[in-house]
């Protein structure tokens, strides 16, 4: 049995209310203990098919922690492949979860083992994807907590901003982080995150070692699934 307050995995919860917390919580958790499946990876648009789901999408310079960020989230140890050379993913990747979400695993940005060719066409997909989707709820722009935000990061925030495509800044890794060098990050980040229309106001720091922030993050992008009716078609309503 699950702990008191908390639904089975396979019973989906009453849909949260934005403004309780432990309501938002627990939703996050339900959601992703839900299956969640690969279904297809593509580096051109005109392969894949129209979305009938909300889609979150994940973005990152290599090595910045993304892949076991995306297990951490999902409870899963090899959803996303981790790799101690950066730039493995090199298409967008799609991943169903619960048939709730479809979550998106982007390329890498500011270094990969290709051809400048590759690289460019890789590039284009990501402007393609990221002005002409639809149902692109919001885009996590991963920051290794370590290092800060970089002229790299800067360019894909600017691209978002433009593209007008909601995002959130998540800081990764932040375990490697003293308590008084993670707040100073969380202060600088939030100081330059001002100064970008589209992007959400404050940061999440998690750490997908010690699992610092995946709660969190789960709530927020359960959210955003909770929002779309198809995806709580099955949910009890409060009187049921």
């Amino acid at each position: 049995m699950p702990p008191t307050g908390q639904s089975p995995a396979g019973t989906p919860p009453v849909a949260a209310d934005p403004s309780d917390d432990e309501a938002r919580l627990e939703f996050g958790r339900w959601l992703f203990a839900q299956p969640c499946t690969f279904l297809r990876g593509v580096a051109r648009l005109d392969t894949l098919a129209d979305p009938d789901l909300p889609e979150v999408a994940f973005a990152g310079r290599s090595n910045c922690g993304k892949s076991s960020l995306l297990n951490a989230l999902t409870g899963r140890r090899s959803l996303a492949r981790t790799s101690n050379t950066p730039g493995r993913t090199q298409q967008l990747n799609f991943f169903d979860l619960g048939e709730k979400l479809w979550l998106v695993d982007m390329p890498g940005y500011g270094y990969a083992r290709a051809s400048k060719t590759d690289i460019a066409a890789w590039t284009q997909t990501v402007r393609d994807y990221l002005r002409g989707r639809p149902t692109l709820r919001r885009l996590c722009v991963l920051i290794d907590g370590r290092h800060g935000i970089k002229a790299n990061d800067e360019e894909m925030m600017t691209l978002l901003d433009t593209a007008a495509v909601g995002y959130q800044v998540v800081l990764t890794k932040v375990d490697k982080l003293t308590p008084g060098a993670l707040a100073a990050r969380m202060e600088a980040t939030t100081k330059i995150l001002k100064t970008h229309p589209a992007a959400l106001p404050e940061p999440i720091a998690t750490s997908a070692r010690n699992g610092d922030g995946i709660a969190q993050l789960r709530a927020e992008i359960a959210m955003l699934a909770a929002d779309s009716p198809d995806a709580l078609q099955s949910a009890p309503n409060s009187a049921g």
